[in-house]
C-alpha cells in the first residue's frame, strides 16, 4: 500500500490525518455505521487493506490491534429512520461527519473513502478506493464492517428466518425471499425499492 505521503504530496498532508470510511449503503435493513481513525505513525499496523478483501478472521484480528494502537478512533453511525428521512448518501455524510467529531484527538486533514466529502470545517480530501489505497482508510473500513456485521449477527435471533447473519443485510435472494414471506421488520429501509414495494402491496 502506497505511503500517504506519495499519493497527497502537493496537499501536504500531516501527521495528524484521519482515514475515514463507511459500511452498509447498499443494505436493506440496519444502520450505516462509520469509522474514523488517525494511526500512530510510531506503532505501525502490518496488514491493513480494504476490509472486504481480508478474511473474517484477519478483520477481526486488526479490528482489535487498530483499537489498541492507533493514536484515535470513533465508530459512529446513522440510523435506518435517518436513512429513510434523508436518502443514503446523505445520511452516509452525517455518519462520516459524526465519526470524525467523536475522535478523542482532533485531526488537521481528513481522507474519506469515496468521491464525496462532507460538509464540514476540516481540510479534507476524497480517495476513490481509499480503502484499498491508503493506510487509515483501510483502518477505518475495518473497524466500520466489523462493528456492522457484529450487529447483524445479533439481529438474526432478533429476527429469525431472515438470515441477517448470513447476508449481512444485503439484498440477496433469501433476504428478497424472507421479506415476501414474513414482512417488513422495523431494521428495514422503508425507503429502499424492495422494502417499499412490499410495503406498498400490503396497502
Amino acid at each position: 500500500m502506497p505511503k500517504i505521503d506519495d499519493l497527497f504530496a502537493e496537499f501536504d498532508v500531516p501527521v495528524l490525518t484521519a482515514g475515514v470510511d463507511e459500511v452498509g449503503r447498499g443494505p436493506l435493513c440496519g444502520d450505516v455505521v462509520t469509522a474514523a481513525v488517525i494511526l500512530d505513525p510510531e506503532n505501525p499496523i502490518v496488514g491493513l487493506n480494504d476490509s472486504k478483501k481480508l478474511t473474517e478472521k484477519r478483520r477481526e484480528a486488526l479490528f482489535i490491534e487498530i483499537k489498541d494502537k492507533a493514536l484515535s478512533y470513533c465508530v459512529a453511525r446513522a440510523s435506518v429512520a435517518e436513512i429513510d428521512e434523508l436518502n443514503i448518501l446523505q445520511a452516509s455524510l452525517l455518519a462520516m461527519h459524526r465519526a470524525v467529531a467523536g475522535l478523542a484527538v482532533q485531526p488537521e486533514f481528513v481522507l474519506v473513502d469515496g468521491n464525496k466529502v462532507p460538509n464540514w470545517p476540516y481540510r479534507a480530501q476524497a480517495v476513490v478506493k481509499g480503502d484499498s489505497r491508503v493506510p487509515a482508510i483501510a483502518a477505518a473500513s475495518i473497524l466500520a464492517k466489523v462493528t456492522r456485521d457484529r450487529e447483524m449477527a445479533e439481529f438474526e435471533s432478533v429476527y429469525p428466518g431472515y438470515g441477517i447473519a448470513g447476508h449481512k443485510g444485503y439484498p440477496t435472494k433469501v433476504h428478497l425471499a424472507a421479506l415476501q414471506k414474513l414482512g417488513v421488520t422495523p431494521i428495514h429501509r422503508r425507503s429502499y425499492a424492495p422494502v417499499r414495494a412490499i410495503l406498498e402491496a400490503e396497502e
